[in-house]
């Protein structure tokens, strides 16, 4: 892929995320200021390989499930590099969590609290052999989930959540699941976001956040990964 389609394919799901409406060429021109008959000729090259699609004739492109791995490898490898320095968010957090100190439980449901106030998603986490969630109403306010079909692919895959994170066991500090990635609920279009910490119940706990495909995965992935860290630190 060229810089530029890289450029174009951020652009169209960064967009995206703010607006939840297909991106169209027009906007795209006027932010790098080219031709719109520019940008049409690198969407055409994108929708060819695969990284975005047109839902509808004459309207703009969204991102497909290979357009948001290839962006979310690129801010892994961003996010691994770069220190990290706190913001009003993570401080939230560390403030939500550090009055729970002595209570694993409690932290860990502040942890997830917060993370629910601060990406709108739904929050989860691992206590023990339980599962915590938080905010499904924030789940199913999305505009992707006012269809039925929707809610019930992704009811499915809340149904299967804990038993499928016992056999998938992520290892990384930072796990992303986009849309068919996840084994339960593959057409549901949501991504998993989800951190392993070390605590006293298990050195195999999860925290992490569930959402639509469409968001803003820089500040999800930084927010689930901090939470992470925080409470193994805290616990």
């Amino acid at each position: 892929m060229t810089e530029r389609q890289i450029q174009i394919l951020t652009a169209i799901i960064e967009q995206y995320a703010e607006v939840a409406a297909p991106v169209g060429s027009i906007t795209l021109a006027k932010l790098f200021g080219v031709s719109s008959a520019t940008i049409r000729s690198e969407m055409v090259r994108l929708e060819e390989k695969g990284y975005i699609a047109q839902p509808h004739t004459s309207s703009g492109r969204i991102p497909t499930d290979r357009g948001y791995r290839f962006y979310v490898n690129q801010l892994t490898e961003q996010q691994a590099q770069e220190p990290y320095l706190g913001d009003r968010s993570t401080r939230a957090i560390e403030a939500r969590v550090g009055t729970h100190g002595n209570r694993a439980d409690r932290a860990i449901r502040s942890a997830v609290d917060s993370l629910v106030d601060l990406t709108q998603n739904l929050g989860l986490a691992t206590i023990g052999d339980e599962l915590y969630m938080s905010g499904i109403g924030n789940l199913f306010s999305q505009p992707e989930f006012l269809q039925g079909d929707h809610v019930q692919t992704v009811a499915r895959l809340l149904d299967n959540l804990e038993p499928w994170l016992r056999e998938a066991a992520p290892n990384e500090p930072l796990n992303v699941y986009i849309g068919a990635e996840n084994p339960v609920g593959k057409t549901s279009g949501v991504t998993l976001v989800i951190s392993r910490f070390r605590s006293p119940y298990s050195d195999r706990s999860y925290i992490g956040v569930l959402g639509p495909t469409r968001q803003s995965y820089a500040r999800v992935m930084r927010l689930v990964r901090h939470a992470g860290a925080m409470l193994e630190d805290a616990l």
